[in-house]
């Protein structure tokens, strides 16, 4: 099957890498020239055989609503774009609408598998007309893990779904991650366990919290068995926050991944002006003692 694939970051460059071992034919855009197959835009969208299909894989925001708003200038009625970036579930209305104006369909994906899903295949939650979906699915089937398919994609719903899906998938990381995180700074503040990279690689298999997240802290711990080399400063992509003001707008409690976000926040303070405000009301109220600046 043929493909425009545009933007060839860590996870684009993976997926073409993917899609060519299983035998599509893909034709790459990315502004990095040295890995690029095509000089632009329009010149991949000449490559194509109509009708065509052309995933987009750049950052949220400007960068893919740019991306299809030049596409829609560029493709026929019939054509297929599937927009595989993280984007919030409300810009892909935007997006469907602007396309279906010139007759072209859209279909939003939700792609999780990181920089090792070239190998392992990536999870795969697909969101527009089933028709659309269907007449993509040679190549979902490409790019998610081996095995039955419905342990690896989904056809979540309609336009949007696929995005809320991977939204609610990172938030759930968020929390899972944080839980890792806490338990091993607890081991290592602890005067009991005196070899924390070997007891939490013990929890590898067998163990009700082994996962694949476990096994990459087992990884990061065999490099840098007390991750001196890093800052403990954490950002963000979004969609923990979209998680977040999702939960708020439908009145579901998610005070786990809620406490995740917040503390990534908390992560970015050298000096937080929070606890000096605590600090100051409990020398105030109860003479505590106080540590100056």
């Amino acid at each position: 099957m043929q493909l425009g694939l545009v933007g060839l970051g860590r996870m684009g460059f993976n997926m073409r890498k993917r899609l060519r071992a299983a035998g599509h034919e893909v034709v790459g855009y990315d502004r990095n020239q040295e890995v690029s197959d095509v000089a632009s835009i329009a010149d991949l969208v000449q490559k194509l055989s109509g009708p065509r299909i052309v995933w987009i894989m750049v950052p949220h925001g400007d960068p893919t609503r740019q991306t299809v708003e030049e596409l829609a200038g560029l493709l026929s009625a019939g054509d297929l774009v599937i927009e595989g970036g993280n984007s919030k579930f409300t810009d892909d209305q935007a997006n469907a609408a602007l396309l279906v104006e010139k007759g072209i369909k859209y279909v939003d994906v939700g792609v999780s598998g990181g920089v090792w899903g070239a190998d392992n295949g990536y999870g795969l939650m697909a969101g527009g007309d089933a028709e659309d979906v269907e007449r993509a699915m040679p190549i979902f089937d490409a790019l998610r893990p081996e095995g039955p398919r419905d342990e690896g994609f989904a056809h979540a719903g309609p336009v949007g779904a696929g995005h809320y899906a991977k939204m609610v998938h990172n938030g759930i990381e968020y929390g899972l991650m944080q839980a890792y995180a806490e338990g091993f700074e607890l081991l290592a503040a602890s005067d009991v366990v005196t070899d924390v990279p070997a007891t939490i690689k013990a929890w590898s298999r067998g163990t009700v919290v082994r996962s694949w997240l476990l096994d990459l802290l087992v990884r990061a711990l065999e490099e840098d068995p007390e991750l001196e080399q890093l800052r403990g400063y954490v950002s963000d992509s979004g969609e923990g926050r979209w998680t977040v003001e999702e939960a708020i707008n439908n009145a579901v409690p998610a005070p786990v991944i809620t406490a995740a976000l917040f503390a990534r926040f908390a992560s970015r303070q050298d000096d937080s002006p929070a606890m000096k405000a605590v600090s100051a009301l409990r020398n105030q109220f109860g003479g505590h003692s106080v540590q100056k600046s």
